[in-house]
């Protein structure tokens, strides 16, 4: 390459992406994926919703979290409770802001700025950005376990493969391979449109309940439930038991806190709302089924190998039978990929169109998580050495709780549904509130984040004692998401913030976009004269007059 065109290469404008012609923003503030999703690209039917569900069910995650509960003393009929109660729960949630996806069309990063104010939504965007990555490399790994797996059914000599790597790599040669060989795998996924994805979920809600089924048949012929499953008590009781019931149940609501936020990237695609009203009917129920198979495949592996494997790569680590281990592993590896698309790399994609939406869409996004989160931050150190810095990523639920109580609470309770989408692209828009912080939502967030930090600092360094103060950390998704949303609700109606306030919604599909309103020397609806100051009058276009396209 010439150095003219290397040059070339790196110029920022070579990588600005063109402009629309339907968004409602002004150039640099938006992009394709950032702006309303258009009718013909709304594709996801009811069918979609159900095997997105099913296949995401069945992931690592669900399976230990289900049986690290038998670790820690709970047996199955005290653990079974506690996850359906809290899949109940989350499902619920993930149903009210999924609707509001459905019906403005628009991502998380998007329409949080109605709730947080333009400018504080960037915190909850940048702080999910880093979650993302970091979980991406992870799962990533994770991954890489199943592959080795696979390989090792195949050619069981990997087992004894040179390890050329000091000691302080914190990883041998033959799982960097692995690492490598799935990253690999992975990566030509991240190209597949937002939209199109719904056949990765579909595959895997085909595979991976036969998978299951096969273990969980396996599980009782190798041991009867009345010798493994049935046969198993409570190692705990009184308070403790409480705490650890209500602890167990705030974990489970926490591997899905995050998606209950952003699941909004995913329902935008919907044909219309009624598609995705079925995920509180599925989601309990496959997400309990699914906790069962796990909870019972582990009992039986109690009495096979004398330990509590709650790890199902360690459990077909035993297996004899190749072919059999080939087959879960793989299906594991299916599901490690669809979880790590649809939490991860495309919750990061959406989030960084918005941080630069000059230069990046969803795609390009997902690429640099990939890089950044895969190879940048090194999960394997992670996982090696920072057992405090996971236990701060697994307390992150005490944001997220809050987030979903502010974003449910302020459409349905606050604006009863009537908001601006347009306005949502404007910086200088009705959701500016104040210097574009919404002070609102910040209370809510303080009054909720506040008390259970002492709990987070005990888990992260148990050393430092805090006393009765974790109890609070124990439920604080619950407790996040009750007090925010009570908080935030008060304030907004003893101090109501009366720009943000329309008749009814305006949405995508009733206004002209910026670009035919300037063809046609007329100004959008969110054109306005405004001081920047909260509680000033300002001069808008009456959403009456504004023009309708045909």
């Amino acid at each position: 390459m010439q150095s003219g065109g290397l040059v070339d290469f790196f110029r920022p404008s070579r990588w600005a992406l063109d402009r629309e012609e339907t968004t409602f923003a002004n150039y640099g503030w938006s992009n394709k994926d950032m702006d309303p999703v258009p009718p013909r690209l709304r594709t996801w039917t009811t069918w979609n919703y159900i095997s997105y569900w099913v296949s995401d069910a069945t992931n690592l995650a669900v399976w230990e979290l289900a049986s690290s509960m038998l670790a820690i003393g709970l047996s199955w009929r005290q653990a079974m409770p506690c996850i359906a109660a809290a899949y109940a729960i989350i499902s619920v949630v993930m149903v009210l802001t999924g609707t509001i996806g459905a019906r403005l069309h628009v991502a998380f990063p998007v329409l949080n700025r109605s709730s947080f104010g333009f400018w504080f939504s960037y915190f909850t965007v940048f702080s999910r950005v880093l979650l993302s990555m970091f979980w991406f490399g992870i799962q990533t790994y994770n991954g890489s376990q199943c592959v080795y797996q696979m390989l090792k059914a195949i050619w069981p000599s990997i087992a004894r493969m040179p390890n050329r790597l000091p000691v302080s790599a914190n990883i041998t040669s033959s799982g960097l391979l692995c690492y490598f060989l799935y990253w690999l795998i992975q990566f030509p996924f991240l190209f597949v449109t937002p939209h199109k994805i719904r056949w990765l979920f579909f595959a895997k809600g085909v595979l991976t309940p036969i998978a299951w089924l096969a273990m969980i048949i396996w599980a009782f012929v190798k041991v009867p439930a009345s010798q493994g499953l049935f046969s198993q008590h409570a190692a705990i009781g009184g308070s403790y038991f409480s705490w650890a019931w209500l602890s167990a149940m705030n974990s489970a609501l926490g591997i899905y806190a995050s998606l209950s936020v952003n699941i909004p990237d995913f329902t935008r695609y919907a044909k219309n709302e009624r598609a995705q009203y079925v995920q509180p009917f599925v989601i309990p129920v496959v997400f309990t089924l699914c906790s069962f198979v796990g909870i019972a495949v582990t009992s039986a592996g109690i009495q096979l190998y004398g330990e509590v494997l709650w790890d199902p790569l360690l459990l077909i680590d035993r297996w004899e039978n190749r072919a059999a281990a080939f087959f879960a592993s793989f299906v594991f590896a299916l599901t490690t990929i669809g979880t790590n698309i649809s939490a991860n790399s495309l919750g990061a994609g959406n989030d960084m169109t918005v941080l630069c939406p000059k230069y990046i869409n969803i795609r390009r996004g997902q690429i640099l998580c990939a890089i950044i989160g895969g190879w940048a931050l090194c999960p394997w150190e992670i996982l090696a050495n920072a057992t405090g810095f996971l236990s701060f990523m697994d307390g992150y639920t005490i944001f997220l709780g809050p987030f979903a109580g502010i974003m449910v609470t302020d459409f349905y309770f606050v604006h009863k549904g009537c908001v601006d989408v347009p306005a949502m692209y404007d910086p200088a828009g009705r959701y500016r509130y104040a210097a574009g912080f919404n002070w609102r939502a910040v209370l809510a967030m303080v009054v909720t984040v506040g008390p259970t930090l002492p709990g987070l600092i005990d888990s992260i360094n148990p050393a430092i004692k805090i006393g009765y103060a974790t109890r609070l950390f124990d439920i604080a998704w619950m407790y996040g998401f009750v007090v925010a949303s009570l908080v935030y609700y008060v304030t907004s109606y003893l101090f109501p913030a009366h720009d943000t306030y329309v008749d009814g919604l305006i949405s995508a599909d009733d206004v002209t976009p910026i670009d035919k309103h300037y063809e046609k020397g007329t100004k959008s609806s969110t054109e306005t004269v405004q001081s920047g100051v909260e509680g000033e009058d300002k001069k808008s276009v009456n959403v009456e007059t504004t023009e309708v396209q045909v």
